[in-house]
């Protein structure tokens, strides 16, 4: 864990704030890559994980962005409400689930909303490389345009694409024609709200983009019906034990509860933190983290959000 200090905080459109996060004595944070993020710690128990979305070398600070979101689980309404500048908290070493693949193609970059803040961290990398991207930013309105006057004012201004749901026909976001034709050297990368990501992977295979050239990270799980959940097994491999999960729990829940200590993160199968082996049984994957072809080996699952096929899984613990 790492203490540091709120140094600044600054509302940079329609409920977005950033927050400026530097060590109480000033000393070097971790290095980190475009695309990182922060588990950060809240004052109400709460851990949260935010994108960097300030430029890569920057290890004086970590720049993050929040969103108030009605229907977030309360982290974001702890941000805006109860955070001060002064104050300190806690936060985890930067961790990068969502790289920036070496090569010397084009990058095409994807924002959609708050979904720019690991976006901009990317834009402001290659732009400090000298390497060929365009950034296509969508947001409602200019007034919820996180960062505006930053891309604006920026080295690669001429590279941003500004797309506003309210604005112009046609400047509004074209993504079939954008990705036609793609050349087996580019790169696609987007981040924001989950029908957004869709919207944008979707056409990209259309027009013919090889999955490994398809990069996304997700910030929020979709809503699943939990209707039809049912109950099964999970036998730990180590010991013989067998414990019951009900329709209405999770297999990280009752793991927990038999003493067993897995790593959590972001409770939603996007952060792959609570990843466990899986020796027999076919899991029923609901998480955003692994790739389908990780998926169908069926050698692993995500206990927080993921269930079984089967009648019972055999953990490697």
């Amino acid at each position: 864990m790492i203490t540091v200090t709120i140094s600044a905080m600054r509302l940079e459109a329609r409920e977005i704030l950033s927050l400026e996060l530097v060590r109480p004595n000033r000393e070097p944070l971790p290095a980190f890559e475009a695309g990182a993020h922060i588990d950060l710690h809240l004052p109400d128990g709460q851990v949260r994980q935010y994108s960097l979305c300030n430029p890569p070398g920057e290890c004086q600070r970590y720049c993050i962005a929040v969103l108030k979101d009605p229907a977030s689980r309360g982290g974001s309404k702890c941000v805006h409400e109860s955070l001060r500048v002064g104050q300190q908290l806690q936060i985890s070493a930067p961790r990068n689930l969502f790289p920036l693949v070496q090569h010397s193609g084009r990058s095409l970059l994807f924002a959609g909303g708050i979904g720019i803040t690991p976006i901009l961290s990317m834009a402001q990398y290659l732009s400090q490389q000298g390497a060929d991207f365009e950034l296509h930013y969508c947001a409602r309105s200019v007034e919820r345009t996180a960062f505006i006057e930053l891309l604006n004012q920026s080295a690669f201004a001429q590279q941003v694409h500004l797309h506003f749901d309210d604005g112009p026909e046609q400047q509004k976001l074209d993504a079939s024609r954008l990705l036609s034709s793609p050349e087996p050297t580019e790169h696609l990368y987007v981040c924001g709200p989950n029908g957004f990501m869709a919207h944008i992977l979707d056409s990209a295979r259309a027009q013919g983009w090889e999955e490994n050239q398809l990069h996304r990270e997700y910030f929020s799980a979709p809503a699943s019906a939990s209707a039809g959940d049912g109950s099964f097994e999970l036998r730990i491999h180590s010991s013989g034990q067998v414990l019951l999960v009900p329709p209405h729990s999770s297999a990280l829940e009752v793991l927990e509860a038999a003493g067993f200590d897995i790593p959590v993160s972001c409770g939603q199968g996007i952060c792959g933190t609570c990843l466990t082996g899986v020796l027999e049984g076919e899991p029923e994957h609901r998480d955003l983290f692994l790739s389908p072809a990780e998926q169908a080996r069926n050698d692993q699952f995500t206990p927080c959000c993921s269930r079984a096929k089967s009648n019972c899984l055999v953990l490697d613990l």
